[in-house]
């Protein structure tokens, strides 16, 4: 065999002997690639929630007359067959915590009461969640740009406490015919509430 032949292979055999010791002894990291990933996703969100949805400002009736569109189409005396009532579907346990005291046929055959009880839970879940709402307004979480009146909706849909849990842990409440409250912050987002 020519010399030239020989060198040619031994330079092979130990060009690949040292790459094999290299990745051995020196085995590549990966976490500088991770880090740069999390740097990407972090400016992301910056970006994100310093580019709030564009949101047609509403006010305070648009709100009532939209919602009460959604749950009722806007019809004061029905009933669903889950038992909740009225333009705004209003269950009477809610009704009693409200600290309203009225029978089913009252409270179906009266708008001024049903429009009363709707500002007064406004208000109520506003106390409750004022904290969150002051906190997380104007920016996003969980993927949902956050706004008083989608708060404000989530929290008729599903309670205060369903509200406070997906601020909390992300977990999304859906109603008996499957609502969720997320769908609510998205739809009722961006109206400005007398409450």
């Amino acid at each position: 065999m020519p010399k030239a032949l020989l060198s040619t292979i031994a330079v092979i055999f130990l060009s690949i002997f040292v790459s094999i010791a290299k990745a051995t002894l020196f085995p590549p990291t990966f976490e500088s690639i991770s880090y740069e990933v999390r740097e990407i996703e972090l400016e992301k969100l910056k970006l994100k929630s310093n580019n709030p949805p564009k949101i047609k400002i509403k006010d305070h009736n648009a709100f009532l007359n939209d919602i009460g569109f959604r749950e009722s189409s806007n019809r004061y005396h029905i009933t669903n067959k889950y038992g909740y009532m009225g333009k705004y579907q209003f269950g009477m346990k809610t009704l009693k915590s409200l600290g309203i005291k009225t029978t089913k046929k009252e409270f179906l055959n009266n708008p001024e009461l049903q429009e009363k009880a709707m500002l007064l839970l406004l208000k109520d879940n506003k106390r409750i969640l004022r904290k969150l709402i002051k906190k997380y307004e104007g920016k996003y979480l969980h993927g949902i740009y956050i706004t008083e009146s989608g708060v404000l909706a989530a929290s008729h849909l599903g309670g205060a406490g369903n509200v406070k849990k997906w601020f909390r842990k992300g977990e999304v409440f859906r109603d008996a015919i499957g609502t969720s409250i997320t769908s609510y912050m998205k739809q009722f987002s961006g109206y400005n509430l007398d409450v």
